[in-house]
């Protein structure tokens, strides 16, 4: 192109190309670049200038070229082209979506500007990529992008009505450094399926807005640090199934909204730590399926009504709380999980606090026997009643110490007459009453006397319960004995 063909704008940007000069059409600091549209042709460059500038513009001795633009532009095109200088086009507004697919460049910031869109398909940016504060009013696509730098999304908001699919796509992407989006707004679902990230992934106090539909689709992401969604809100369905995070997922504070659906999936995924807490109950259902933790903070207050817990594994469970306040957690499935009962029991075991892993031994016992036929439960209540399933052994002493006192009292008062008066011992009620309900040890009493009328019942009473209590202990002690 001939400099003669340059309207006066034009011819600034061209000038200061060759040195990288900032060349600054706004009328304030302040303005908005989102009035631009009405802006005249004293403050506007025509695209295919950019384009000419950035393939073959002029050169300066000694000096570093750059595209340093804040004001108005056209339509950017640069598909498969590769530009070796930075592209700094902040405070711009865009009459059309610029076209970066295939593109090799070197930096990119399109900073605080307003563009319909984004389409930057396997770009790659040898550097960062700055969309910082950037308003799009059409989906940004940078599937398949490589960006040796981060990727800035900071404050950035993105608001497609007219896009039924995603308006942020960064799927396949692959980031040098850290993905840093606190503050985003996305009105819409963001797609970041089968990304590697390098860095952190920031989305910090960020709204990702999709009600009834899926709002951040993560599936397969690979953060080598850690993932933090502090104080996010997500409208929509939170989707990390299959994640790699071997830092720090992090929703603390973060409101999670999906009413009748699965409000946060992250289903056989491998995380350092999982942070839920801090926060309003999750409204939907927390799914954590066949997913190994190092460390789950999880607070109680922040668990939905249905949960999905199977094949769950952590090491260490935070804060401690009595296992009172973690079971309901467990009774919040779909169905009778013994997995999850012996999780938590381990967690609870590491620590030391075997009252509290006891308890839970002791819970999943009274689950499991809402499974069974009428006659199971039946054995399951008499276990319960008399040892706690083996976990309050005190309660068989209990039991003992009351029917020998009511039959050592009985049998006291109202001494059966022996059988043999010539050969049977002195009769002693309690050692009698021990005899009755000790199915194993004999002290000769039982079989040298013989009650009659109530008392013969009684005896029978005393026989049977000591033979069930007997059975209910040994059920008792053997399944205890084989959780050691």
């Amino acid at each position: 192109m001939e400099i003669d063909d340059l309207t006066p704008a034009e011819t600034r940007v061209w000038r200061a190309f060759a040195t990288g000069t900032l060349v600054d059409f706004r009328a304030a600091d302040d303005e908005d670049p989102s009035d631009g549209g009405a802006w005249g042709a004293e403050r506007s460059v025509r695209a295919h200038v950019l384009r000419a500038l950035l393939l073959d513009g002029p050169r300066a001795e000694g000096e570093v070229p750059a595209l340093n633009l804040a004001g108005v532009t056209g339509v950017l095109e640069l598909q498969y082209a590769t530009v070796d200088h930075p592209v700094r086009l902040r405070h711009c507004h865009f009459e059309d979506v610029p076209r970066l697919y295939g593109a090799r460049l070197r930096e990119v910031n399109l900073s605080e500007s307003v563009l319909p869109g984004l389409v930057s398909h396997a770009v790659r940016v040898e550097g960062v990529l700055r969309l910082t504060r950037a308003r799009f009013g059409g989906t940004v696509r940078l599937g398949g992008a490589e960006v040796t730098g981060s990727l800035y999304l900071e404050s950035t908001r993105i608001h497609a009505p007219d896009t039924e699919g995603p308006v942020l796509q960064l799927n396949q992407a692959v980031l040098g450094a850290d993905l840093w989006a606190p503050g985003l707004v996305a009105r819409g679902e963001v797609r970041l399926d089968g990304a590697r990230v390098t860095g952190t992934v920031n989305l910090t106090d960020a709204l990702l807005d999709r009600p009834g539909g899926t709002a951040l689709k993560a599936e397969t992401l690979a953060a080598e640090s850690d993932v933090l969604m502090r104080n996010a809100e997500v409208r929509g369905r939170l989707e990390l199934r299959g994640a790699r995070i071997p830092g720090r997922l992090d929703l603390s504070h973060a409101r999670l909204a999906n009413p009748g659906g699965t409000a946060l999936r992250a289903s056989s995924c491998v995380i350092g730590e999982l942070w839920l807490r801090q926060g309003p109950v999750v409204e939907g259902v927390l799914n954590l399926r066949r997913t190994q933790v190092d460390v789950l903070f999880l607070e109680p207050e922040v668990v939905p009504a249905w949960v999905q817990l199977n094949d769950l594994t952590y090491t260490s469970l935070i804060p401690h709380e009595p296992a009172e306040r973690r079971l309901p957690m467990l009774e919040k499935g779909d169905s009778y999980l013994p997995f999850i009962y012996e999780q938590l029991t381990a967690a609870y075991r590491r620590i030391g606090d075997d009252d509290a892993a006891r308890m839970v031994q002791l819970a999943k016992q009274r689950r499991h026997r809402r499974t069974l036929p009428w006659y199971g439960r039946l054995w399951g209540h008499l276990q319960d009643v008399t040892v706690g399933y083996g976990f309050r052994p005190l309660r068989a002493g209990g039991w003992l110490l009351s029917l020998l006192a009511v039959g050592s009292v009985a049998y006291g008062l109202h001494h059966p007459p022996p059988l043999k008066p010539a050969e049977s011992p002195d009769f002693n009620p309690v050692f009698y009453t021990l005899d009755l309900l000790l199915p194993v040890i004999s002290f000769g009493q039982e079989n040298a006397f013989a009650p009659e009328g109530g008392y013969q019942t009684l005896a029978y009473v005393l026989i049977i319960t000591g033979w069930i209590l007997a059975t209910t202990v040994i059920a008792g002690l053997t399944r205890t004995v084989s959780r050691q």
